[in-house]
């Protein structure tokens, strides 16, 4: 399927919008259909899209910026692939959004939405670039500039997302492993290598095994699936290394379980070797196990930055990644492809993403990092008073005034001043009970972490009238997980995997953000969850 590019981009006088009646036309235009035709769908770039396709000649590929554009109105109103294709042919809503009112014959069919997933998921698993996140982040772009918010105001704010899996208990996630394997076996012909284990690829074997026998012979359960687990590895050899299955089993084994002289046991949590990273469920290999805020997840983990301005606010970019990944990691990645701002920026953000580190990486961008929120023990305001060099290497004066006598750095992880002053200095000084010094015979002395100045400064912003304003602008981002898991249902994608999953809630921020603008252009100002799309 060769790439070309879609020349439908104006209505023409022989298109079915003209066959609509005067009133027809009028609702049409007040409708959503109006904005997205006019301002989001001339917006999307197919260019990116061309490594898709083959170079030769040969059938023309579906017009990329319907697909895309079909996928966002997909996650507008929560319907399926089928029901997209059957308004695209029936409402003309729908083929006014697209530009296809002058298509003899609609230009999308069952299987185009999936096919266009598909190359997509394949190209990123090749390449590792996501196309579809550098495009909603593009339209996003436009629609700042059309809802005239500035990026010089940002906030940000992950979230956990669940996945599409089961949570299973590790002798059932053993015995779906076993279970998965058999039934690949079978399906390719290859009973000769599971007899004996037959049952496994019985649908109800499962609910037989777990849920209608007796608990007491929960040991003998056990034993019997790691003696198959063994017994099918032996019969595969290495002809099945490449079947994701296998290999699936084995990376479960290996993280479960260890082999000594009188066979397989399930590892104990003394030997070591968990971690979060390990196999949650084959169905999802991706998935991996996180606790926060006393909570358990299994799934990914999404952050979320969105520009503010007085007319509402548009989410600028997105990443989504393991929940393994954190909050400060996520910052890095975004301060890493963000230029050097002209304008001094300001990103506002919780406590996970403090640290000296993020705050001097947004620096160098031109960003001030503001955090509505500390990290960590709490710390004496008076550390704030220390006077630290440009180079963050030397304490030049403590809170009194005085200059050190010496003073030692440790990088690396602890980042410590050991400072040393005159024992007079300190022995008499009215902090020396705030600053922690211990006096000695001849000297006294203060050590100092970069963190706890760090800190303490936060601490003493947080005082502030300025501090105050900040704190509301960054309110506002919290309602976005709760709109993308009320409204777009994220923790509900009908997809499993991070490619997959990423480029689901791709097209949901794209819908998010369509909604933000459409609410604007009806004058609602930054109503953003206001449900005007629907009429």
């Amino acid at each position: 399927m060769a790439f070309k590019a879609n020349s439908y981009q104006q209505l023409s006088f022989q298109d079915s919008f003209s066959g609509l009646t005067s009133r027809e036309q009028k609702a049409l235009e007040k409708s959503w259909a109006k904005v997205f035709a006019d301002e989001l769908f001339p917006a999307i770039n197919e260019e990116p899209f061309r490594v898709l396709y083959s170079s030769e000649a040969s059938r023309p590929n579906t017009p990329v910026n319907i697909c895309i554009g079909a996928l966002i109105i997909k996650e507008i109103f929560g319907i399926s692939d089928d029901e997209v294709v059957e308004n695209l042919m029936l409402d003309p809503r729908y083929q006014y959004a697209l530009h296809t009112t002058s298509f003899e014959e609609q230009p999308v069919s069952d299987k185009t939405l999936s096919r266009f997933r598909k190359r997509c998921y394949d190209y990123e698993s090749a390449y590792g670039i996501d196309l579809l996140h550098d495009c909603i982040t593009a339209l996003a772009g436009e629609i700042a500039k059309i809802m005239e918010t500035s990026p010089r105001v940002r906030r940000m704010d992950s979230m956990m997302i669940a996945a599409n899996i089961r949570k299973l208990s590790r002798v059932e996630l053993l015995y779906t492993c076993v279970a998965k394997l058999t039934t690949y076996c079978h399906k390719n012909q290859m009973d000769t290598l599971i007899v004996g284990m037959e049952h496994y690829h019985d649908p109800n074997d499962f609910n037989r095994t777990f849920y209608y026998s007796d608990s007491s012979e929960a040991d003998e359960r056990l034993k019997s699936i790691l003696e198959d687990a063994d017994r099918l590895l032996k019969a595969c050899g290495t002809d099945l290394e490449d079947v994701t299955e296998y290999q699936l089993l084995i990376r479960c084994l290996s993280e479960q379980t260890v082999v000594e002289e009188d066979g397989r046991r399930l590892r104990t949590k003394e030997e070591g070797g968990f971690h979060s990273g390990m196999l949650q469920n084959p169905s999802d290999p991706d998935a991996t196990y996180r606790e926060k805020a006393g909570k358990e997840h299994q799934g990914y983990a999404a952050n979320l930055e969105e520009t503010v301005g007085k007319n509402g606010s548009v989410v600028t970019d997105y990443q989504y990644e393991q929940n393994t990944y954190s909050d400060s990691q996520f910052l890095k990645d975004s301060l890493e492809k963000t230029p050097v701002q002209e304008e001094e920026g300001i990103l506002i953000a919780d406590g996970a993403y403090s640290g000296k580190e993020n705050r001097d990486l947004s620096g160098e961008k031109n960003i001030r990092l503001v955090n509505t929120g500390l990290s960590g023990k709490p710390v004496n305001d008076i550390l704030a008073d220390f006077v630290i060099n440009e180079e963050g290497t030397k304490v030049l004066r403590c809170p009194a005034g005085y200059e050190p006598k010496s003073c030692g750095y440790t990088g690396g992880k602890s980042q410590q001043f050991h400072v040393s002053f005159r024992r007079e200095q300190c022995a008499g000084c009215p902090n020396k009970e705030r600053c922690k010094a211990k006096i000695h015979k001849h000297v006294s002395s203060v050590t100092l972490s970069v963190k706890a100045h760090e800190s303490a400064k936060q601490k003493r912003f947080m005082g502030t009238e300025e501090y105050r304003n900040l704190f509301r602008i960054r309110n506002g981002v919290e309602t976005v997980p709760s709109i993308l898991r009320n409204i777009y249902h994220v923790d509900r994608m009908s997809v499993r995997g991070l490619i997959q999953g990423r480029f689901f809630f791709g097209c949901k921020i794209g819908a998010l953000n369509f909604r933000k603008l459409f609410t604007y252009r009806k004058g609602l100002g930054h109503y953003a969850r206001n449900p005007v799309l629907v009429g």
